[in-house]
């Protein structure tokens, strides 16, 4: 009987996974059942893959790591059965899943399942959470055109079609290496798919000795279509969030128009405004940059519009203000709500009439200047506030772009990291071996309320004190460790077997002296294990059994016998 339903992965549904796993330390072997294992860090894979992409190009890479996969799937298939043989049928095919899960490889979240061995009926729909796809391909490769998620997929496809004994066919319909906001994958018979054809070459080894030519020219184009897109380039960052931002601003570059930059301190607005600069007909010519804030009041007019000797004093000579010095070229004003009001009148005038005069001289002077100002709080708010002049406002308010803050674009981190380490590394003339996977993972998880300054800063801590050719752990970036989401992980405990992790907390409580204190029957806590697991897995045996490290029959026969259940129902 088929029949769709949205199943949960629970703890206890990996428990015979886990039993499986063994650590031979002394024989330099690791097991899964009889399949012998590698433990390999994700970064090695995303550098193979990296190699294999420029080798051999997006396409036949694609079809490699889809046959890689598709071996992998194969086994673990013939495992399903041997463990779980008298399991319903959607039970056992989950195994594939769990089994992604647990290698680390992806987070499998079931949407919805449809399958039945006897009439042949199948349909699948799952999201991929973390793909350890997606994170290579984010690190080494930056956002991709299509799906990068491979080797998961060849998994799937030979996973199911052995399950299954048909061809099944599962494709990556979103997913977060090209942009989208989630990995969703669709899985249904080949004949239900119109680009079934297509799709099946990638299983079909070919050589590519004949295509060497080819993948020269495209080479050379990919060549030529970068030198094209030399200076065009709006720092680091190849997220969807950052993208919009960059194709908004480049539409107003090649103007003049007066262009205001919003967002939070650390950010990114100077580069982003030396790079309005220098896709505008202006690039030539100079780019002043001051930091309104930085100035004392009682000078920043001077500062800004010049000076003549003798007009206050301290005025030993006439000097030209930063308007002056970048005539002809493009002026950024950093926290410019930090302007005096009269520095805010005398501004307004060089934008209306683009003239000024220097403090303590009468003579007017033309001035060209395009003016990118930058705030990290609202104007708008500071014009209510009476802190700021409404006509100036509206003056540079003409063409607004919010800049994203870090943790909204935390997709572009891995790219960050490596141009900071790269100049890092020569700042300091040694050479470390990046983040740690476990330092990433923390960068990730971090809120980063200074933005790209902070993660500039820490970076620079942990190159300080990492040694060379050493990787820069965790400790070596945070003084304190942030607070941020410690995912679940799992231990091997005496025997080699895997363990669910427990908190201090729980390590600490000595549940079996509190037991015993209480003078409690073991029956009554035999019962109430049994009454617990039977909650957790929604009154179905055989998980439940599972997670007691029991057999079904024996915990059937326990049920019954304190009368749990009269009748046990297969499940």
């Amino acid at each position: 009987m088929t029949s769709s339903f949205k199943p949960e992965l629970k703890y206890s549904d990996y428990q015979d996974l886990s039993e499986q796993i063994r650590f031979q330390s002394t024989e330099g072997k690791i097991w899964f059942g009889e399949q012998r294992m590698l433990l390999m860090q994700v970064s090695a894979m995303a550098n193979f893959r990296r190699e294999l992409v420029n080798s051999l190009g997006i396409e036949r890479a694609k079809g490699f790591f889809l046959r890689f996969g598709y071996q992998s799937g194969l086994k673990d298939a013939e495992m399903a059965r041997k463990l779980r043989p008298n399991s319903p049928d959607s039970e056992m095919f989950l195994v594939g899943p769990l089994l992604h899960s647990l290698k680390g490889m992806v987070n499998v979240k079931p949407m919805q399942l449809e399958v039945n061995q006897e009439t042949g009926h199948f349909y699948c729909e799952f999201e991929w959470i973390d793909s350890f796809e997606v994170e290579a391909c984010q690190t080494e490769l930056g956002l991709m055109k299509e799906p990068v998620c491979w080797s998961l997929l060849g998994y799937a496809c030979a996973y199911s079609s052995s399950f299954m004994k048909r061809e099944i066919i599962i494709q990556e319909t979103s997913c977060r290496g090209c942009g989208d906001e989630r990995c969703i994958i669709i899985g249904k018979p080949a004949e239900e798919w119109e680009n079934a054809a297509d799709f099946k070459r990638y299983f079909q080894a070919d050589p590519i000795i004949e295509e060497l030519y080819n993948l020269e020219s495209q080479i050379s184009s990919l060549r030529t279509s970068l030198e094209k897109q030399e200076g065009q380039f709006y720092g680091i960052g190849q997220s969807s969030a950052y993208k919009d931002v960059c194709n908004t601003i480049d539409k107003a570059a090649q103007g003049k128009v007066s262009v205001l930059l919003l967002g939070e301190t650390g950010v990114g607005k100077e580069v982003i405004a030396r790079s309005v600069h220098l896709r505008s007909e202006r690039a030539e010519q100079a780019f002043v940059a001051l930091n309104c804030a930085a100035i004392p009041p009682e000078l920043i007019e001077a500062e800004l519009f010049g000076v003549e000797k003798g007009a206050y004093t301290g005025a030993n000579q006439t000097r030209q203000g930063r308007f002056e010095r970048a005539s002809g070229g493009t002026i950024f004003l950093d926290e410019v709500v930090e302007l005096t009001p009269r520095a805010q009148a005398t501004l307004l005038r060089v934008l209306q009439e683009s003239e000024l005069e220097r403090v303590g001289d009468s003579r007017t002077r033309k001035v060209d200047v395009r003016v990118i100002a930058a705030t990290n709080e609202s104007l708008a708010d500071a014009v209510e506030a009476g802190r700021f002049r409404a006509d100036l406002y509206y003056r540079l308010n003409v063409f607004p772009v919010q800049i994203p803050p870090l943790r909204d674009r935390l997709e572009d981190l891995p790219l960050l990291v490596e141009h900071f380490l790269n100049k890092l590394h020569l700042q300091y003339q040694k050479r470390t071996l990046g983040l740690s996977d476990k330092a990433l993972e923390l960068c990730l998880h971090y809120a980063w309320p200074g933005n790209i300054r902070e993660l500039e800063n820490v970076l620079e801590r942990g190159v300080i004190l990492t040694n060379h050719n050493e990787s820069i752990v965790q400790e070596a970036l945070f003084a304190a460790f942030p607070k941020t989401c410690n995912p679940h992980a799992d231990r091997l405990n005496a025997n080699g077997a895997l363990v669910q992790a427990t908190t201090d907390t729980e390590s600490a409580a000595d549940w079996a002296m509190q037991i015993l204190e209480e003078n409690v029957n073991l029956e009554v806590v035999e019962e109430q294990l049994m009454r617990r697991a039977m909650e957790l897995t929604q009154q179905n045996v055989s998980q439940a059994a599972r997670m007691l490290g029991l057999s079904r029959p024996a915990l059937a026969y326990r049920l019954k016998k304190i009368g749990i259940i009269n009748d046990v129902v297969a499940h």
